[in-house]
């Protein structure tokens, strides 16, 4: 579940250069409203954990959360105007799903939410730092392998996703043994790398001065790849947990 930023960068953006705009994205403003989001996911996640704790259903919400953030998330992919009115719903609407699956985690192994909440933030804020220093550089190379391999996996959860109405699934991608936990690392290794993505996506659009609302599509870029790279963390550990 990500925007296609390698394509995106290279048309989205030039057609603004040289344009005139008295309201331009920035950095800061980026940032903000990545904050909002934030606040947003992590409000609509308690109300669905509270849910939980008291014992009602919330297999409706996790439902809802799950196919109303993916189609809101198509939506604002190629159609990214939308993305100030659609980025807070997809935020609202996946924080159902998140809160939902990581209560039903908890349930069965405690501590685990708290686990993989700090892991991702830790992982976002180590490749930060490595990328504003330079440590991690940009290059087309590394562009195209993180997106194919983003590719790639997507095809294998939506292979899955097939297999599983005839009683199947794709060999090891559940497992708990050493492969099954090697793939799930690659897994969360790509999805780590797609922030990096994320980070020269804004740059990007902030140095070349993109409309004022490619701020909120950023942010939500940002908030795509982050709630992807929590569920992958939150499945590592559950696998590491039942080994």
């Amino acid at each position: 579940m990500r925007s296609a930023n390698p394509a995106l960068k290279g048309s989205t953006f030039d057609k603004f250069r040289g344009m005139s705009f008295s309201k331009k994205m920035t950095l800061s403003g980026t940032v903000n409203k990545t904050f909002i989001l934030l606040l947003i996911l992590m409000a609509s996640a308690i109300f669905t954990w509270y849910q939980y704790n008291l014992g009602n259903p919330v297999s409706h919400l996790i439902l809802i959360g799950l196919i109303g953030g993916l189609v809101t998330a198509l939506i604002v992919a190629f159609v990214p105007k939308t993305a100030p009115l659609l980025a807070p719903l997809y935020a609202a609407l996946e924080g159902l799903a998140v809160g939902g699956i990581s209560a039903n985690f908890e349930a069965q192994f405690n501590g685990i939410t708290l686990q993989a909440v700090a892991l991702t933030f830790g992982t976002l804020f180590a490749l930060l730092l490595a990328y504003m220093f330079r440590i991690i550089k940009v290059t087309q190379n590394f562009r195209l392998i993180v997106f194919s391999a983003t590719m790639g996996i997507m095809l294998v959860y939506l292979t899955s996703f097939i297999l599983s109405f005839f009683g199947m699934s794709v060999p090891y991608l559940h497992s708990t043994g050493p492969i099954g936990i090697g793939i799930s690392l690659f897994i969360v290794v790509i999805a780590a790398l797609n922030l990096v993505l994320d980070f020269d996506f804004i740059e990007y659009g902030a140095d070349r001065g993109a409309p004022k609302y490619m701020e909120w599509y950023g942010a939500f870029g940002l908030m795509v790849t982050l709630v992807w790279l929590y569920f992958e963390i939150l499945h590592l550990l559950a696998k590491l947990r039942r080994n």
